[in-house]
């Protein structure tokens, strides 16, 4: 009898042991965001956004951590070389997984080889402002103007962007293509000096993310005259897409999206998956990342490899058209 009592006791024990220790790793593990921007860019505010409530949906604590630097490579090395249990993710904007790798002709990491997608995230379609006093009000009266100075033999217009090969330029390249115009590329050294110059006057023009020039939109230092985009956005109401004015095929969404590194279970991605699109569907973080002109857009796994696989190849189609090389 003692011997039966000394083992239910050991069951007993060995049971509440094996809880208290699942319940401590719970509280140890740790899911970390990945960023390839310094704190405080648009990309930064998603994924602090994100942190907390997602640390609510996976159970477990969530951290964003900064990597810059090498247009997004070093980060995705980073995210790569994790290992493969879905701990470790990267949450990017186009550039580094879609125009990379057309831009660049030795890159150290592959998106499709190295990368395993989670999930889109928000999208952040193309404005096209210019500065306050600026004699166009519409984005057809800018391709009218650019088509008349042409006609004329007058010095084109001017576009900023925030470097050779970013979104902003690729932007432009559409528009230029679609409207048959030759508006003026001038690359500068990111997106903050190329919307001082605008907002001065230097520049006629520049196409940007809604998020990083909304503020200067309420302040009534920059128009905004198209949306680049297949539909019109709910904090510009008024802002006519280029379709809209009969200059289809200007489509640029510099969406966010999330990955992690290859080989990490399909389980574990599709956990994850889930607890993203439960923390996107909840109105407090819907409506911070509406405010901020970001639109939360969650995505099956499947459709974010879709949509990264058509990107590339419109993308490519541009950068090798227009024979784009990096700065």
């Amino acid at each position: 009898m003692k011997n039966f009592n000394f083992s239910r006791r050991t069951l007993a024990l060995s049971a509440v042991s094996a809880v208290l220790s699942c319940s401590a790793l719970a509280q140890t593990k740790t899911t970390r965001i990945i960023v390839a921007f310094p704190p405080g860019g648009p990309v930064d505010f998603v994924a602090r956004t994100l942190a907390e409530p997602l640390s609510k949906e996976l159970g477990h604590q969530v951290i964003v951590e900064n990597k810059a630097g090498a247009n997004g490579a070093i980060a995705a090395e980073f995210v790569s070389r994790a290992a493969p249990d879905g701990s470790v993710l990267w949450l990017t904007s186009v550039g580094a997984v879609a125009i990379n790798p057309a831009l660049y002709d030795k890159l150290s990491y592959d998106p499709v080889r190295d990368l395993a997608p989670v999930s889109l995230v928000v999208n952040n379609v193309e404005v096209l402002v210019v500065g306050a006093n600026a004699p166009y009000n519409t984005g057809a009266e800018f391709v009218a103007t650019s088509r008349q100075g042409a006609a004329q033999k007058a010095a084109p217009l001017t576009m900023a962007s925030s470097g050779t090969g970013s979104v902003p330029h690729l932007a432009l390249e559409l528009l230029n293509d679609a409207a048959k115009l030759n508006v003026l590329h001038v690359p500068y050294k990111g997106a903050a000096p190329a919307i001082t110059d605008v907002i001065a006057g230097h520049v006629n023009g520049f196409f940007g993310d809604i998020p990083g020039l909304i503020g200067h939109i309420k302040g009534g230092k920059l128009k905004p005259i198209a949306l680049a985009a297949n539909k019109r956005h709910p904090l510009l109401p008024d802002v006519k897409t280029f379709e809209e004015m009969g200059v289809p095929g200007v489509d640029s969404d510099n969406w966010y999206a999330l990955f992690t590194s290859k080989g990490t279970p399909s389980a574990e991605v599709d956990r994850v998956n889930q607890a993203v699109r439960r923390t996107l569907a909840s109105e407090a973080v819907k409506s911070k990342l509406m405010a901020s002109g970001a639109e939360p857009a969650a995505s099956t796994p499947a459709e974010l490899a879709n949509l990264l696989k058509n990107d590339s190849a419109k993308w490519a189609r541009v950068v090798k058209s227009k024979n784009i090389k990096p700065d």
